[in-house]
């Protein structure tokens, strides 16, 4: 691990300060991720900030919705009571997410902004546009059982780890960020970057920009909703397909409101819209979401380790869907 300075700040102002005041300056909350990726040295930055002391709060909003405070734990998160009763889905991915000792550790802002990586980023003797820009991507034609069929690009294959992100891709959240010229608002589902040429650069941030909230709008009240994990074992392992759903079915059997993302298939958290299309005024039958599961993934390309994911990411959107109709929430 490289030498750096430290600082810790008071409120988001200072921390936008101090980190325009030098460059190469990285954000610290949990530090679940960049001390992994600075103790690996692929992160060297020459300064950290810490923001873990910043707002964390969970806060009920007039229109029904939650803000929550970036510097919020994840297992705060999960174990709200509003949370669990809004958005189940949210407390959910929390959970199938990494081990209970770095929930406890892990920030909102934090998860959000890990970064997507492989076996490939951490192997110094491979290839990896990531890790260094212009070199190739060995996952290609290497080891890629757990990576992208939808988006990625020929400079890189691999997949954004988070389950929280899934959810809140899936949720229509909104990201609150402070900046040395104010503050502004993104989309969530607009905040990560797809890989293009140029997959080092991940999100729409610019280096001295920070997360401090995370808004949920509200969730129809006659809306089921739940997070479904596929992966090679039942703890601590990353998503080889991954699924949050939000499904309305009105009174005459029909679809109205869905909401559907998917991770451990792409570079970002992806919003399936092909398939909350296909779905809206359908029949709320496996058939019905069979054929959005089809849409969704007509674009899909598998490589020789991971075509499989294809047929799996449509399984699992059908049983996903049909366990919310019977009332099945897990």
């Amino acid at each position: 691990m490289n030498p750096f300075d430290y600082a810790r700040a008071a409120d988001p102002a200072e921390a936008v300060r101090l980190a325009g005041a030098r460059p190469n300056t990285k954000f610290l909350g949990g530090g679940t991720n960049l001390v992994d990726l600075m103790r690996e040295t692929i992160e060297k930055p020459d300064s950290l900030v810490d923001v873990a002391g910043l707002p964390r709060r969970i806060e009920v909003l007039a229109d029904g919705g939650i803000l929550i405070g970036a510097a919020a734990r994840n297992t705060a998160v999960a174990a709200d009571p509003a949370v669990r009763r809004r958005f189940p889905m949210l407390a959910r991915a929390i959970l199938a997410g990494a081990s209970s000792q770095i929930r406890n550790m892990a920030t909102v802002g934090g998860n959000i902004m890990q970064r997507t990586r492989c076996c490939y980023f951490y192997d110094d003797a491979a290839r990896c546009n990531k890790r260094v820009p212009g070199a190739g991507c060995d996952a290609v034609g290497g080891f890629n059982r757990m990576h992208a069929i939808l988006g990625a690009s020929p400079a890189c294959v691999a997949t954004h780890p988070s389950d929280l992100c899934v959810a809140l891709a899936a949720l229509d959240a909104v990201v609150h960020v402070e900046g040395p010229t104010g503050g502004r608002t993104l989309r969530f589902v607009d905040f990560h970057r797809l890989p293009g040429d140029r997959p080092d650069i991940e999100t729409e941030l610019a280096a001295d920009e920070l997360i401090t909230a995370v808004e949920l709008p509200p969730l129809s009240a006659a809306a089921r909703s739940t997070y479904r994990k596929v992966r090679d074992r039942s703890s601590y392992a990353f998503a080889l397909v991954s699924i949050a759903a939000a499904l309305d079915v009105a009174a005459d059997g029909t679809v109205g409101a869905v909401r559907l993302a998917l991770g451990g298939v792409a570079h970002k958290p992806w919003r399936a819209a092909k398939a909350e299309a296909t779905l809206r005024g359908a029949p709320a039958t496996e058939a019905s979401f069979r054929a959005a599961a089809e849409a969704e993934l007509m674009d899909a390309v598998g490589l020789p380790g991971n075509a499989f994911k294809i047929e799996l990411a449509k399984r699992t959107i059908v049983a996903t869907l049909a366990g919310l109709v019977r009332g099945e929430r897990s």
